[in-house]
């Protein structure tokens, strides 16, 4: 039903369920930077805080608001700078 996640030494943990329109994550991270490889493709949208990231293919950071959403591809890296404490919602496809 659910699934619990922890990455980081806990500074990034999400809880797993599947939705009308699949898999999905809702989470929170600590301030940090991180680095995340995809299995499928993500659609990540920040629910609160602020973060960048630093998406395949690009040399710049990329500013993420609360509301906003980007894509990551399957079998990709990403970096994500938090630059407070933030909650997301990522759904897999």
């Amino acid at each position: 039903m659910f699934k619990v996640n922890e990455y980081f030494n806990g500074q990034v943990k999400s809880l797993g369920f599947n939705t009308a329109q699949g898999p999905a994550t809702v989470g929170v991270m600590a301030k940090g930077e991180y680095e995340f490889g995809t299995s499928s493709k993500e659609v990540m949208t920040m629910i609160s805080g602020h973060v960048s990231v630093k998406l395949p293919g690009s040399a710049t950071w990329q500013p993420v608001h609360a509301g906003a959403s980007f894509t990551v591809a399957a079998k990709q890296k990403f970096q994500i700078r938090v630059d407070e404490d933030s909650s997301y919602l990522c759904l897999y496809q």
